[in-house]
C-alpha cells in the first residue's frame, strides 16, 4: 500500500536501554565490592578479646555462646590467640564434662580410705602381738573407722571401786605400751564406768573413779616409754556406754578403760604451737601433774574405808 513504512526486522529498540542499565548496575556492584575491604588485624584483635574473656580447652567456634567450667573466678586464665591456616578464629576450654569442684572431695575420701587400710592393718598388728591377753579375755581390740581402741576390761585390772591396778594386770600393760611406743600416732586414754553411782572418801563420784583409772594406765604407759606428748588422758564417767546397763554383764562391759591410737595424728592439737606447729613443750609439765593424779589417787586409796562406803563402791 502507498503511504504505508514497512518495520526493519531484528531487535527491539527497548533492548538497548535495558542492556545499557544492566551495564551500570553491574558496574555499581563491582565498584561497591571494590570499595569493601575486611581488616584482619582489627578482626583479630577482636577475636583476642572474646578470647581472654571466656578463654578455656574444648573447640567451640566464634558463633557458638563461650562457656566457662567452674563457678571460681581465679580458675580461669587468659588465652592467648593463635593463626591458623584457615581464616577462622577459636577458643580453648578444658573437658566440659569434668567437675573441678569435685576434687578436694575425691581427695579427702582417698585420704581416708588410705587411713582405713592403715587402721586395719595396725589393728591386725596389735591383736596378733596381743593374742594371749585377748584369749584370755584381759584386752579387746577393735578399729573404729580410722582409729584403732585397745579396750582394758575389768578383768584383773582394778579391784571394786579403786583406782589402783592390780599387780596381777600389770606385764599386761607393760606390754601395751611397749608396743604403743614403737605404733604411730596420737594415744588417747579414757577411763569408763556403768551407771551405779559411786561416793566415797576416795572418790566423790564415778567421775573421779573414771578419770583416776585412766591416770592409773597412762602412768605405767609413761614408764614403758610412750612420749607423753602423744597423750591424753580423760574421764567420761558412765556417759559413753557400749552396752546398756540392764545387766550386770553389760555394766561391766561398760567398765573398761580405752587406749585409743588415733591414725594420721602423732600429737594432740592442744599442745602444738600455732605458729610453729611443733610441740608446745608443755608435756612436760602436764607428765608431772598427771604423776601427781596418780600419786594422790593412791595415797587416798590407802587410807582405810568405812564398810559402808566400801558396800557402795561399784566401778
Amino acid at each position: 500500500m502507498e503511504g504505508e513504512v514497512e518495520e526493519s526486522a531484528g531487535t527491539p529498540a527497548w533492548v538497548m536501554t535495558f542492556a545499557d542499565l544492566m551495564s551500570l548496575l553491574m558496574v555499581f556492584f563491582v565498584l561497591l565490592l571494590s570499595f569493601s575491604e575486611m581488616d584482619v588485624a582489627k578482626f583479630k584483635e577482636l577475636a583476642g578479646s572474646v578470647h581472654e574473656a571466656f578463654g578455656v580447652q574444648t573447640d567451640v567456634e566464634v558463633r557458638s555462646t563461650p562457656r566457662g567450667t567452674s563457678l571460681i573466678a581465679r580458675e580461669f586464665s587468659p588465652g592467648v590467640p593463635q593463626p591458623t591456616a584457615i581464616n577462622t578464629v577459636r577458643q580453648f576450654t578444658v573437658n566440659s564434662n569434668f567437675n573441678t569442684l569435685d576434687l578436694q572431695n575425691a581427695q579427702r575420701i582417698q585420704e581416708l580410705d588410705e587411713q582405713e587400710e592403715e587402721a586395719e592393718t595396725r589393728a591386725s598388728d596389735i591383736r596378733e602381738a596381743l593374742a594371749t591377753e585377748i584369749e584370755e579375755g584381759r584386752v579387746l581390740v577393735r578399729r573404729d573407722e580410722t582409729d584403732v581402741i585397745i579396750q582394758i576390761l575389768e578383768q584383773d585390772s582394778f579391784a571394786s571401786g579403786q583406782a589402783a591396778l592390780q599387780d596381777s594386770f600389770l606385764p599386761t600393760l607393760v606390754k601395751i605400751g611397749e608396743l604403743l611406743a614403737t605404733t604411730p600416732g596420737a594415744v588417747s586414754v579414757s577411763g569408763h564406768t556403768d551407771n551405779v553411782p559411786i561416793s566415797t572418801s576416795q572418790f566423790r563420784s564415778n567421775w573421779d573413779l573414771s578419770a583416776a583409772r585412766a591416770a592409773s594406765v597412762v602412768f605405767e604407759l609413761l614408764d614403758a616409754g610412750v612420749d607423753p606428748a602423744r597423750i591424753m588422758v580423760s574421764g567420761h564417767a558412765d556417759t559413753q556406754p557400749r552396752a546398756t546397763n540392764d545387766t550386770p554383764e553389760n555394766r561391766a562391759l561398760n567398765r573398761r578403760v580405752d587406749i585409743t591410737v588415733i591414725t594420721g595424728k602423732e600429737v594432740h592439737a592442744s599442745w602444738v604451737d600455732d605458729e610453729t606447729g611443733e610441740a608446745s613443750g608443755e608435756e612436760e609439765g602436764d607428765a608431772e601433774a598427771l604423776a601427781e593424779l596418780v600419786d594422790l589417787a593412791l595415797a587416798e586409796q590407802a587410807e582405810p574405808v568405812d564398810a559402808a562406803e566400801t558396800a557402795e563402791a561399784v566401778e
